[in-house]
């Protein structure tokens, strides 16, 4: 019996150490006109597509760019009424890319982004902090990319993909009285992403991009418990010190992209996108312990996680106006599906369908550009009914985003 309860308390981490969510914050200019990515003004492109260096209107482009994101998720349980709010500290997505022409048709260039990560704290004595308590977690792309002009107004790009990712959680065991903290500091993992552009003339351009998945693998990464009595660390086959080590591999999701732009007048466009991304290659998760009886297969020591999420969607409207050469105007909107249904909610990382109002402004000065951009998500409210976990009630969530971004465009 009690292999079980501390078999159930560490698979909920596994879930969101796989990843946890997309953080669709990689350009501010983007994130103004609700992320969209068919824009070739800068090297900003280089992350959504990197066929779309081959027409920025400059042989050297550099972009850098930082958010604060912050977001409180609210749980009631509808039996006892108790609520409880998160205190999570501000996320700090940045993204920075560079893009070079050696020579006409051909481009180079190296993006560096954030696009998943989390950061989510409850109170440690909440009622679900066999799930989690605290989860710090982060990754980190770093792609070089080629671009070749095949036509004057078509191009075709490619990146290679590596993918860094760190994870602190910290989760009550309280059959025993006790926690655990999940904690690596190098899991890592290698993709791809490839996509062609098109512009045909000055009014229309498109943009048709893959991003492929990232397992990301943790090996000898450390499980440290915590127990208030000595016996316990005997009972699951560990040291005085509580120390243990595991090895997991945890997918980061794939992702499609169609995006257009239409420029309406010489001084207003329209940008839409469509994503889709492939969750559902989370049907499960496998971690597998050096010593910790945590498991719950034939091999004690390995736990495999039932995840159950499904593939989601995401569209994206937004619109640019220039007051002048040195001013713009931006706005947009976004619909964002969750990954999971009531049954397959976790606290850890929690998730909703939520619509996106976003607006910025940007600057031009010669060739320097400064861009503001700012975001407020309207989560919708659901009830959760997870079985497998005995987690059920209402969860509510709010969340917002400011960004700065930089650009230097060469001629």
């Amino acid at each position: 019996m009690k292999k079980i309860l501390v078999s159930t308390a560490l698979l909920a981490g596994v879930l969101s150490y796989a990843g946890g969510f997309r953080v669709s914050l990689q350009g501010v200019r983007q994130l103004a006109m609700a992320h969209t990515s068919a824009h070739t003004e800068d090297a900003s492109v280089a992350f959504f597509n990197p066929a779309g260096m081959s027409f920025i209107p400059s042989k050297l482009s550099i972009v850098a760019g930082g958010f604060g994101a912050s977001n409180r998720v609210t749980f009631q349980n509808l039996n006892t009424l108790q609520s409880t709010e998160t205190n999570n500290p501000v996320g700090t997505p940045i993204y920075a890319a560079i893009a070079y022409k050696p020579i006409e048709n051909l481009s180079v260039g190296f993006s560096f982004a954030t696009p998943f990560g989390s950061t989510i704290e409850y109170p440690y004595d909440w009622e679900g902090r066999e799930m989690v308590q605290m989860l710090e977690l982060k990754s980190f792309y770093f792609q070089p990319m080629v671009s070749v002009k095949m036509a004057p107004w078509l191009s075709f790009g490619a990146s290679y993909i590596y993918a860094s990712g760190k994870v602190n959680w910290d989760k009550a065991v309280t059959q025993f009285g006790g926690e655990v903290n999940l904690k690596s500091e190098d899991a890592s993992g290698h993709g791809f992403g490839f996509g062609f552009y098109f512009k045909p003339d000055d009014k229309f351009e498109a943009s048709v991009a893959y991003r492929s998945p990232v397992d990301m693998k943790a090996e000898n990464a450390t499980a440290t418990f915590r127990f208030p009595s000595q016996s316990v660390y005997g009972l699951l086959g560990l040291g005085t010190d509580g120390v243990d080590n595991f090895n997991a591999t945890l997918p980061l999701v794939d992702e499609y992209t169609i995006g257009m732009t239409y420029k309406v007048t010489p001084k207003w466009l329209v940008s839409a996108d469509f994503n889709y991304h492939g969750w559902e290659r989370y049907s499960k998760l496998t971690i597998d312990f050096a010593k910790a009886p945590a498991g719950n297969q034939a091999d004690p020591t390995v736990l495999v996680a039932p995840k159950n999420f499904r593939n989601s969607k995401t569209f994206r409207l937004g619109t640019q106006y220039a007051f002048s050469n040195m001013i713009y105007g931006r706005l947009g909107g976004y619909y964002d599906e969750s990954p999971y249904t009531d049954e397959n909610f976790i606290p850890e990382t929690p998730s909703f369908n939520t619509f996106v109002l976003t607006g910025g402004l940007g600057f031009k000065l010669k060739k320097f550009g400064v861009d503001v951009a700012g975001g407020y998500t309207f989560p919708q409210s659901r009830s959760v009914n997870n079985s497998y976990l005995g987690f059920n009630g209402q969860a509510k969530a709010q969340a917002f985003y400011f960004g700065l971004g930089l650009s230097y465009n060469a001629l």
